[in-house]
């Protein structure tokens, strides 16, 4: 079943999916203080002291915040390119309507809730 999403529906989107983008961009630029993630890692990492095993404590949550930041990023980036096209708010998986409501709140979403539950389920499963 596909969704039909009116054009400014589309804009609407769009325009909070730019918003989440410039935000989390902006997030990303301030938390490395301007550096590349290359950069970022390498100065933590060069940073000494006797307090070592707190900053590598440190270090992984930092670069655990800049790989979160980034995959959403990757997320609202293939947003950005399907959002014109026909399948758009179509889950992925199973073909259904993703509820407008899912689409407001997480416009980057690309299953319905009852397919992405399943899909955490699926990768949970697979970390363990």
């Amino acid at each position: 079943m596909s969704t039909i999403i009116n054009t400014p529906e589309r804009q609407t989107l769009e325009a909070l999916l730019r918003q989440r983008q410039q935000a989390l961009t902006q997030q990303l630029d301030a938390h490395q203080e301007g550096q590349s993630r290359v950069e970022h890692a390498h100065e933590l990492l060069s940073q000494d002291g006797d307090d070592a095993p707190q900053r590598d404590a440190d270090r992984e949550v930092d670069m655990a915040r800049s790989d979160r930041v980034n995959q959403e990023l990757a997320l609202i980036s293939r947003a950005l390119q399907r959002l014109y096209q026909h399948d758009f708010g179509t889950c992925i998986d199973c073909g259904d309507a993703i509820a407008a409501e899912r689409l407001a709140i997480e416009p980057w979403a690309e299953r319905c809730v009852r397919c992405q539950s399943a899909h955490e389920g699926q990768v949970a499963h697979h970390r363990l």
